[in-house]
């Protein structure tokens, strides 16, 4: 499929940016259902995204960072907040503004084989989106499809296939192309390699690498592992237990981290070099719940460094000194071996 060049963007305005944002899934019990709680999976962020930029989304398991994604982009509702896409209220707008605006928003899954209809062949899987949209008559439509599964490395023939056919990477490589074939501006990528071998995950980010640039892309990437973002992320916001900790372009952030959580999880990557060692940080007890967060900074009864006001006072995600922003009273600080 052929690359068509994205319409004069002012590169310092947001794409997307999202404000006061939370995402919360009701507790219900009794043979009334009553809500008796909230999971606060998403909890009070502000985001913003720049045209053209790979901002990648790092934490741990459960920390929301794939609800962030699909709310920004709706397919989870939001609790309260504000998301705008190119001056667009995502949020709250219906009809066939919000339809359009799916067209420029997609989503690359991060399970292969889950997010695949097995019923359906590859040509209506890829093709599916151009049916919703009404673009292109049916042979205009075949041709679309199968120039952008020959873009991410498929062969044409592959359109008449069904997904069981094919192994994980040429799954997600059949996932790229939905996503890709209605030629949006934003792709939000949930973890795109996370399921699938070592040797593959270089060769789907590689490939991501060059779609972004081919096609004018604007991705958000979330992902857990560090040294994956690194190598394709022009900044990083780092997330735990729902709330964004530190943000910072990605070259600054792995050199002078600010905040104990990404200093523990950069001090998880594996150096290349033998007989190299990284001062492993190891953070004691479990993740708190959701449910009931700790009070003042959610961080602290993991944190090696926290003093008795960090129970007292939530700090604020703010611009430090160093020229980046982080939400810790202590940003900087070494952590003890």
């Amino acid at each position: 499929m052929t690359a068509v060049a994205a319409p004069e963007r002012d590169a310092t305005r947001p794409i997307l940016e999202a404000k006061g944002l939370h995402t919360y899934f009701p507790i219900r019990r009794g043979i009334l259902q009553r809500t008796v709680g909230h999971v606060r999976a998403v909890d009070g962020v502000d985001l913003s995204v720049l045209p053209g930029e790979t901002l990648g989304l790092v934490g741990e398991s459960g920390c929301g960072k794939s609800t962030l994604g699909r709310t920004l982009l709706r397919l989870l509702p939001a609790t309260s907040g504000e998301v705008r896409f190119e001056g667009r209220d995502v949020l709250t707008v219906g009809g066939a503004k919000l339809k359009a605006l799916r067209r420029d928003m997609q989503i690359i899954f991060q399970d292969p084989v889950g997010s695949l209809d097995p019923r359906m062949t590859v040509r209506d899987i890829v093709g599916e989106g151009l049916v919703t949209h009404g673009l292109g008559s049916g042979r205009e439509r075949d041709v679309r499809v199968r120039e952008i599964l020959e873009r991410v490395g498929m062969r044409p023939e592959a359109a008449g296939r069904y997904p069981h056919e094919f192994s994980g990477g040429q799954r997600q490589r059949i996932g790229i192309a939905r996503a890709l074939v209605l030629q949006p501006r934003l792709v939000v990528a949930d973890e795109p390699v996370s399921a699938l071998d070592v040797s593959i995950q270089s060769q789907v980010l590689n490939l991501l690498v060059s779609l972004k640039r081919d096609f004018n892309l604007t991705y958000l990437f979330v992902a857990h592992n560090m040294a994956v973002v690194g190598y394709i992320a022009d900044r990083i916001a780092v997330m735990y237990l729902g709330k964004i900790v530190e943000l910072a372009p990605a070259a600054r952030l792995y050199t002078q981290p600010l905040h104990p959580y990404t200093v523990a999880l950069l001090s998880a990557i594996p150096v290349p070099m033998p007989g190299s060692k990284r001062q492993r940080i190891v953070l004691k007890g479990d993740v708190p719940s959701p449910i009931n967060p700790p009070s003042g900074c959610r961080f602290r009864t993991r944190c090696p460094i926290a003093q008795p006001v960090c129970a007292e006072v939530e700090p604020p995600l703010e611009m430090k000194p160093q020229g980046h922003l982080a939400a810790c009273h202590f940003a900087g600080q070494p952590i003890p071996a």
